[in-house]
């Protein structure tokens, strides 16, 4: 997936725990190591707005997109 989610770099740089971040946002530590680990399909405003005030950070720090290096040789027909 080209979105990669560093939360997990900034949890080290606050060195903060998964759960003490869940608490502070007010989302389940489930719910946020879907998001931490990129399994998330979406995520709130309010929610990213949280992680970024919770964090002293900007959506930027969480969230960047890579190329993602599929080739498309590798991607099912009629899905390139």
């Amino acid at each position: 997936m080209p979105i990669v989610v560093d939360i997990d770099v900034m949890l080290a740089r606050r060195k903060m725990s998964v759960g003490d971040l869940a608490d502070r946002v007010g989302i389940t530590p489930a719910n946020l190591a879907v998001l931490k680990n990129g399994r998330a399909k979406a995520v709130r405003f309010a929610t990213l707005a949280a992680l970024c005030e919770v964090l002293e950070c900007q959506p930027g720090d969480l969230l960047r997109w890579e190329v993602d290096t599929l080739r498309t040789d590798d991607v099912a027909p009629g899905r390139a």
